[in-house]
């Protein structure tokens, strides 16, 4: 599989994402809607790990890097599923794309990747701008847009530390095992927090929660992670974290045509300014020599 490949079917998938947790906990509930999807999401990685007749690796490096994968899929999965329930879709794939300043800090101070510069400065204050627009229209909504907000702010930093945590270890273990091993982690917290927080399965489930549950399981946890983390073993986490950095138009518009999502003028305003001071997070060296040069 070549990498520019699965970095556009990351994109495809984190862009339909959102949309999809929505409405998988539409019935249920979404503590149950992301149960049963990493339920299902195991079942088919085992699957596919006997198919393909490999074997799970658990010397050191490998289940530092299962436990490292599986309590950021617990942690950010449940925030950010949590936090759908009051703002947007196309709003929660916006706000993740803080990701890539929050992985590209941690990277500078763990891993030792590039500093901070006039450039990367400038587009962390560009994407606080934007955040401060988005927060400011979550005030003007009421306090449940507030909670959707933080939540998924929260979910960005369990993230960002999970993908830093992980290219630290260094394990460079097959993608689907990372994944398999990942959710073998994830699977028991998952269960044990909707038996502690809810524990009743759904009398009646909706045809479109139902196909949102399977689509999110076989493609948002399997396919996805499976994709996810054989690019991140392959690039910089920084420059796995520009996923982030697509994905948010995509889901916009998805969130608009789908689900009837409005959002004020405020907020696509703040959404502008983050991507932009994503882009100049990420390029703006580049465009800054190019200018000097011309």
């Amino acid at each position: 599989m070549s990498v520019p490949a699965a970095f556009i079917g990351v994109v495809l998938i984190w862009a339909t994402t959102p949309l999809a947790i929505k409405w998988s906990g539409e019935s249920g509930g979404f503590l149950f809607g992301v149960t049963a999807r990493m339920l299902i999401g195991v079942f088919v990685c085992l699957v596919l790990i006997a198919l393909m007749s490999r074997r799970m690796r658990w010397h050191r490096n490998a289940s530092l890097t299962y436990a490292a994968a599986g309590f950021g899929i617990w942690g950010a999965m449940t925030s950010v599923y949590w936090a759908s329930q009051f703002i947007p879709s196309g709003l929660v794939s916006v706000l993740f794309g803080l990701n890539p300043v929050a992985t590209a800090l941690m990277a500078a101070l763990w891993l030792g990747e590039r500093a901070l510069t006039p450039a990367r400065l400038l587009g962390i204050g560009l994407g606080i701008a934007g955040l401060t627009l988005i927060l400011n229209q979550g005030i003007t909504l009421g306090a449940q847009a507030i909670f959707g907000i933080t939540g998924v702010l929260i979910s960005v930093l369990i993230h960002s530390a999970s993908a830093v945590w992980i290219k630290r270890i260094g394990a460079r273990l097959h993608p689907l095992e990372t994944t398999t091993g990942a959710l073998l982690i994830a699977v028991p917290l998952f269960v044990a927090t909707w038996w502690l927080f809810d524990g009743q399965p759904p009398t009646t489930l909706s045809p479109r929660a139902f196909w949102a549950i399977i689509y999110l399981a076989v493609f948002g946890s399997a396919i996805g992670f499976v994709l996810y983390y054989f690019v991140l073993h392959r690039i910089q986490a920084n420059r796995v974290a520009l996923i982030t950095l697509i994905t948010p138009v995509l889901a916009l518009l998805l969130g608009q045509t789908l689900n009837d999502e409005v959002l004020m003028p405020s907020t696509w305003i703040g959404s502008a300014l983050v991507l932009f001071g994503l882009a100049c997070f990420e390029w703006g060296e580049t465009w800054q020599r190019r200018l000097i040069q011309s």
